[in-house]
């Protein structure tokens, strides 16, 4: 099974997560990893909106979380049973399939019961004495088993249950050995020996079974007819017969109606809930319509998932796709600080300190020999024009720069003119829709020994919409702030015109005494000459930590 590889970004995207996920993508399936799928772990921000629909690309695979699923787990087309079939049907199925239970399904594959090789191997091996003749079937599978065909009678699929008798002796014998029995209960299993066939008839047993071949002579067909007899003449000799007979049971007589079931789309912890810590070999994974997808047993655990992640322009997996850490990471590119977990393999991890992880994905490009495609090249311009403010931020490095002159030609476009038209599309507050979508629009998640704190950043052409809106940020914040349990959570309002950043921040009394900016008013701040957070503000929030 080929995995299906996710190249996907943090949590609230950018526009240098979505673009550097959808390049990297590419470039993989330029590579010729076909099976490469930009993905996303949230919607675009209205900047990233704007760009995506000028280039005309399509959104990415959107992922809410990529935590490993039942159906992650499943072998396809599992071995079932129809409810009709015999227990010598069931029995070909395990030995021909290898599998310990086999699921008993109605004609719409809809479980209505489990049959374990355990069991049936108790019900034939080691049988209750009382119960040592007794059959459990019905006329249809009967026939079907035995491959046989009817003399008088015919086939029924009501069950019966029958005292099994072999006519291997002398009539008066015979006689006797089924005296006292209800002949409305009685199987006789005979070869060609009329008399013990006639006795049988004479006396309406439920079923005449005869062996051999060879049919009966004439005047018993029409005895039997007239004594209800059902007879039933099968080309086995009398021994095979017999064993046959009995496992001519259908299996929905012999399977547990009370099984273990689970829908494909739970997660596998509740999964594994289920295998261990409940007395069951297997679990029935549903479809939602209650059909059948697949039998999962412990076994199934250790399955790999059908898929494994690349990690671009984060490694911390507090800011990954929820289920991150349950999942194989095969790669990482990234600009930001080192917070990520140990792998347990070694992995591809890219990391340099450039302004944008846009810029590390040119640069593979570069390195690979490939030549960007001109939508390709506009998106990496996009995300390092986006990620730098312009190339004005203090995180642009000589490396942006230089890819930003390699795109621009290939792309078409001029950096300055690209950058203002992305900007100005997109620095409006109003085409987020609420202030809680401004504050998510691109919020991150650090810690910093025994603090979690929250920071958003939006980038604006002057700070009215800010003001106002600031009392509606604010409120967002403090539900944030609570909902996520961190110490502080605050938005940075970026003015790329004058290069000033207002800082609005929920529990800024736990900071104001350290903060070491101009306090406007109370829970805002004044940072110029400020516009990064990854260079600037986390590094110099994280200080002040320090010292509270």
């Amino acid at each position: 099974m080929t995995k299906t590889l996710y190249v996907i970004g943090h949590r609230n995207p950018d526009t240098d997560s979505i673009a550097s996920a959808i390049a990297y993508a590419a470039l993989k399936q330029r590579l010729g990893n076909s099976n490469a799928i930009a993905a996303m772990a949230g919607v675009p921000n209205p900047q990233t909106r704007y760009i995506l629909n000028r280039l005309g690309i399509p959104d990415p695979l959107f992922l809410a979380d990529v935590h490993p699923k039942v159906r992650d787990t499943l072998k396809r087309k599992p071995v079932t049973v129809g409810r009709q079939a015999s227990a010598y049907e069931a029995l070909e199925l395990f030995n021909k399939s290898g599998v310990r239970v086999l699921p008993v399904v109605d004609d719409f594959n809809i479980p209505c019961g489990l049959l374990s090789l355990l069991r049936l191997s108790e019900s034939y091996l080691l049988p209750s004495q009382e119960n040592l003749r007794q059959i459990r079937t019905t006329l249809t599978s009967l026939a079907r088993t035995l491959a046989g065909s009817y003399l008088c009678g015919g086939g029924d699929d009501s069950g019966i249950t029958l005292n099994l008798f072999i006519g291997a002796m002398l009539e008066e014998s015979f006689t006797s050995r089924i005296e006292g029995h209800d002949p409305r209960e009685l199987l006789i299993i005979t070869g060609d020996r009329r008399l013990i066939q006639k006795a049988a008839i004479e006396r309406g047993v439920r079923v005449l079974l005869v062996t051999g071949g060879r049919p009966l002579e004439e005047g018993l067909i029409e005895l039997a007819a007239e004594k209800g007899v059902t007879v039933l003449l099968t080309q086995h000799d009398t021994a095979t017969a017999a064993w046959l007979a009995r496992l001519s049971t259908p299996v929905s007589f012999l399977a547990d109606p009370e099984f273990a079931s689970i829908g494909v789309d739970k997660s596998l912890a509740a999964l594994r809930q289920k295998l261990l810590t409940t007395n069951v070999s297997a679990v029935l994974a549903l479809e939602g319509d209650g059909t059948l997808t697949g039998v999962a047993t412990k076994s199934s655990l250790l399955s790999p998932l059908p898929y494994s992640l690349i990690l671009v322009d984060h490694n911390e997996l507090g800011q990954a796709v929820p289920g991150a850490e349950l999942v194989e990471i095969e790669e990482v590119i990234d600009h930001h600080k080192l917070g990520n977990n140990h792998s347990n393999s070694p992995i591809s991890f890219i990391t340099s300190p450039v302004g944008s992880t846009c810029t590390l994905v040119a640069r593979r490009y570069k390195e690979c020999g490939v030549e960007p495609e001109r939508q390709i090249a506009a998106l990496l311009l996009a995300g390092i024009l986006s990620d730098t403010v312009i190339l004005k931020s203090p995180t642009t490095t000589e490396g942006d720069q230089q890819m930003s002159a390699w795109l621009e030609e290939r792309a078409g476009l001029v950096s300055a003119d690209f950058g203002r038209d992305i900007f100005a599309a997109s620095s409006s507050l109003k085409n987020y829709g609420t202030a809680d979508r401004v504050v998510a629009a691109d919020f991150k998640l650090f810690t910093h020994e025994k603090y979690s704190i929250g920071l958003g950043q939006v980038e604006v052409i002057g700070f009215d919409e800010f003001y106002s809106m600031k009392e509606k940020l604010l409120t967002a914040l403090a539900d944030v702030k609570r909902r996520d349990n961190l110490f502080i959570a605050g938005l940075m309002v970026t003015d790329i015109t004058t290069e000033t950043t207002l800082f609005l921040v929920e529990g800024h009394t736990l900071i104001s005494h350290v903060m070491e900016y101009p306090q406007l008013e109370p829970h805002l701040y004044e940072l110029k000459n400020v516009m990064s957070r990854k260079k600037q503000m986390v590094p110099h929030l994280l200080k002040i930590l320090a010292r509270v």
